[in-house]
């Protein structure tokens, strides 16, 4: 037990997500068994101890970091930041010898620049140090040993030890990407919004390097996504309990004999197909995820039901809008044709191209892949006809699975 804990001192804990995954993330959390849960822009908080942080930073899938509240405080200009922080005492969360970073984000009108708020600081960060110590710890941008999370909204600053240090979907398992990787937590999320129950077959015909083959597969097996994972900020504070990390590490069980579910993934290029089968080779779960080097149209279906999820190209680079088009009513034929009895989920930037698929869509779900902003459809592909299902009042039928 930490001395958070023996004193009975709770830490404000928040989990920062991409925009779209904040309530999977909660569904996520109360399966862990965290049962309040409190929604937030982008990210979502509970209270808890040091070991909480510990297997948060483990075992969720669709969080970005794990941030620990130190202090808040009001400011009223940009002096006022500088003084306030020089009243932390930041020599107690971490050692000289350390490196340390200062990032966030700012939404306030006191400061012109929204990046000179992490520099005050860090200047407040290297002269506490200094007068306790009579030299300073080095900053390191990149790859920080420490890392402090400043969050100003107007004149409200929260100051946060980043636990994870670098985000949490940077897994460790990745050994080959392509050009444009789908980030991992929002592949865990995408899963995690098609309300799939991880027994049912999973079908991705444009699976890159295999990101979504492989989240779904250590999602349907209990392993961690962090299973490969060895970095994490929290081991480098002052207070880190190896024995209460240790005794987490032990409780994971990543030994799987087989998968409760098919999954199989498809790319037309053979060298995607190569760097997909790379990184599950290095999973204990890799052996049982099938990969198939084939154009999506020939792919197909393993099993009567299941679920297609998918990324297909988004046509961003000039002058493949005709390709583009072409293929997304290509891939709006292949699911009518051969995907009978699937959920089809396609994520894509490109509204556009999604019009060609020529099916109307259950659901349309805002998400951001990166920086783009995307939308994510659900198109139900029924075993026979549709009209015989639904009808109106009128006793008319509508065009089975057409766009409107």
């Amino acid at each position: 037990m930490n001395k958070e804990e023996a004193k009975g001192k709770k830490l404000i804990i928040t989990l920062k997500t991409v925009f779209g995954l904040e309530e999977v993330l909660v569904e996520e959390m109360v399966e862990l068994g965290y049962k309040d849960v409190k929604v937030l822009n982008r990210a979502v908080q509970i209270k808890g101890y040091w070991n909480d942080v510990y297997y948060l930073n483990v075992h969720l899938r669709c969080a970005i970091s794990v941030l620990v509240q130190i202090e808040t405080f009001k400011i009223r200009n940009e002096d006022d930041l500088y003084k306030q922080s020089m009243k932390i005492d930041w020599t107690k969360y971490f050692s000289i010898d350390k490196t340390f970073a200062v990032k966030g984000a700012v939404f306030s009108d006191l400061f012109s620049h929204t990046q000179y708020p992490f520099l005050v600081v860090k200047d407040a960060i290297a002269d506490t140090f200094r007068k306790k110590h009579n030299e300073r710890p080095d900053v390191n941008v990149k790859r920080p040993q420490i890392l402090f999370d400043v969050y100003i909204n107007k004149s409200d600053v929260t100051v946060s030890l980043n636990t994870s240090g670098a985000p949490l979907f940077q897994r460790g398992y990745r050994q080959a990407a392509g050009l444009a990787p789908m980030n991992e937590v929002v592949a865990a999320g995408l899963l995690r919004l098609t309300g799939w129950d991880k027994k049912s077959t999973i079908v991705d015909p444009f699976c890159g390097s295999g990101t979504i083959l492989i989240e779904a597969a250590l999602m349907a097996a209990g392993i961690p996504s962090t299973i490969e994972r060895q970095h994490y900020a929290f081991k480098n504070f002052a207070n880190f309990d190896e024995d209460a990390w240790n005794k987490i590490q032990d409780d994971i069980n990543d030994r799987v004999r087989e998968l409760p579910c098919v999954i199989q993934g498809s790319d037309i290029s053979a060298e995607m197909v190569t760097k997909a089968r790379r990184n599950l080779s290095g999973l204990s779960i890799g052996r049982f995820v099938e990969t198939i080097v084939d154009d999506f149209a020939d792919t197909k279906k393993p099993t009567d039901t299941g679920i297609v999820i998918t990324n297909p190209p988004y046509g961003e680079r000039m002058g493949e809008e005709e390709d583009i088009e072409r293929m997304y009513e290509d891939l709006g034929n292949w699911m009518k044709t051969e995907m009978k009895g699937y959920d089809c989920w396609v994520i894509s930037s490109n509204m556009m191209a999604f019009k060609f698929i020529g099916l109307r869509p259950d659901r349309k779900i805002k998400v951001y892949n990166g920086s783009l902003e995307c939308s994510f459809r659900k198109y139900s592909i029924y075993e026979g006809s549709k009209k015989a299902k639904f009808q109106n009042q009128d006793g008319n039928t509508d065009v089975e699975n057409s766009e409107d």
